[in-house]
């Protein structure tokens, strides 16, 4: 079997394959790891040219795009594998294989091993590639979970004399980025408090724009996604905003506006994660993927690692961003593929993937666990709360208008409304797209 990966080297997949070999010595899987920028072309090419590898990873707003196009098989009822067994004739003994048939997990099974973002990104309806039948099915495992977390640099809060980190997105955290912004004589920011407010500058800016969103009450598509609602009034008898998405779209856009108190940030400074690396910015939101650039880049930094802020008195919504591993319809041995991922997605074997990797688990027996570690136990429960929202069939289109949105807002080209609805339009474009 042929396996294509992004981001992880093979290193963090070895002893989880040669487990899985110990049992089954007559596969063998071919570990593959590409670039990110040219990761989604390399697979077009491949199914193109009916080269496709067995397994690969989609990340977790492709799958419906995947599973539109028909290229990827759900997970089978039961799966028929060929196990060695050691037989014994005239004293002489000899390896032959076994065939055995297996149940799959149900849905009840999937719903309770893995937290509910995962449910809600793997488990869709659709036309199964082969049987052509409109079915529900489980489209890929996870391997592990990243969210949204907060970077503080403490030594910038213990220089403003602030003592506590903010859990609310109220105004103790404006308060706070108020005391920790800076600006020269010329009005010039020297020292932003959060990287908040920008668009392109921002690292992660549309994940953090939409988790404000969502914490704010925001139906980002309608139940069978395949509308875009994050510019519609809510009826969502949970929020109090009219419309939270625009709500959210100001908050968030106020920190790039000079006519505001929280003023902090502008188009014109340098990237955010660079900025904080350099120790210019107090709060930066992104990913535990960050952490080793962060740490490499400035190894005397005293780093913090907080929850993402909340709206206080709301349900706590945090924002999932990780990969699934799928399976591809154009193999010959979809079977042995399944067999592997749910091997390697069971607790014992991701376990070790997520020690190597660092990452959060998407297994809801493990969070306890991991909840105990020093460097990710004080985010680890995030999974528990959090979500995603599909993005169209171009996940990367969908991200750059809302960059584009936020940058149309804060250079005064667009007043916020007309400019939600105009990035919700463009994104239902996608949506639409039939393969």
């Amino acid at each position: 079997l042929d396996y294509w990966r992004v981001w992880d080297e093979s290193g963090s997949f070895s002893s989880i394959i040669a487990a899985y070999k110990e049992i089954h010595p007559f596969v063998t899987i071919n570990y593959k790891l590409l670039r990110y920028d040219e990761y989604e072309q390399k697979l077009l090419e491949a199914f193109a040219s009916d080269r496709a590898p067995e397994i690969f990873s989609v990340h977790n707003t492709w799958t419906r795009k995947y599973q539109n196009r028909g290229w990827i098989m759900p997970m089978p009822s039961k799966i028929t594998m060929a196990y060695p067994i050691v037989k014994s004739t005239f004293g002489k003994e000899e390896i032959i294989s076994e065939v055995r048939t297996k149940v799959s997990p149900n849905l009840n099974t999937i719903k309770e091993k893995f937290v509910d973002v995962v449910y809600d990104d793997i488990v869709i309806s659709g036309v199964h590639p082969k049987t052509k039948k409109t079915t529900k099915d489980v489209y890929g495992m996870p391997m592990g979970i990243d969210t949204l977390i907060m970077f503080v640099n403490r030594d910038l809060f213990n220089n403003a004399g602030i003592t506590a980190i903010p859990k609310y997105w109220n105004e103790d955290f404006q308060q706070t980025v108020r005391k920790l912004t800076k600006q020269d004589n010329k009005g010039q920011i020297i020292q932003a408090g959060v990287a908040l407010g920008g668009g392109e500058n921002v690292e992660r800016s549309s994940d953090i724009l939409a988790a404000l969103m969502m914490q704010n009450g925001t139906e980002m598509m309608n139940l069978d996604n395949t509308v875009v609602t994050f510019a519609e009034e809510s009826n969502n008898s949970k929020s109090e905003s009219k419309n939270p998405g625009l709500d959210a779209l100001r908050f968030y856009s106020d920190f790039a506006n000079p006519a505001k108190e929280v003023y902090t940030w502008n188009n014109t400074m340098d990237d955010s994660l660079d900025l904080f690396i350099r120790g210019k910015v107090a709060i930066m939101f992104g990913y535990s993927y960050m952490l080793p650039q962060i740490k490499n880049g400035n190894p005397k930094m005293n780093l913090v690692v907080s929850r993402l802020p909340q709206i206080e008195d709301n349900i706590p919504v945090n924002y999932a961003n990780y990969w699934i591993e799928t399976v591809s319809s154009k193999g010959e041995n979809t079977d042995i593929a399944w067999d592997f991922l749910l091997f390697a997605s069971e607790a014992e074997q991701a376990n070790k993937y997520l020690k190597k990797t660092n990452k959060l688990t998407a297994i809801r027996s493990v969070v306890d666990l991991q909840k105990q570690d020093l460097e990710i136990g004080p985010y680890a429960e995030q999974v528990l709360t959090a979500k995603s929202w599909y993005k169209g069939n171009d996940s990367n289109t969908a991200e750059a208008s809302m960059r584009s949105m936020v940058e149309s807002v804060i250079g005064g080209k667009n007043i916020a409304a007309d400019a939600l609805e105009a990035t919700a339009d463009k994104i239902q474009q996608t949506v639409n797209v039939s393969f």
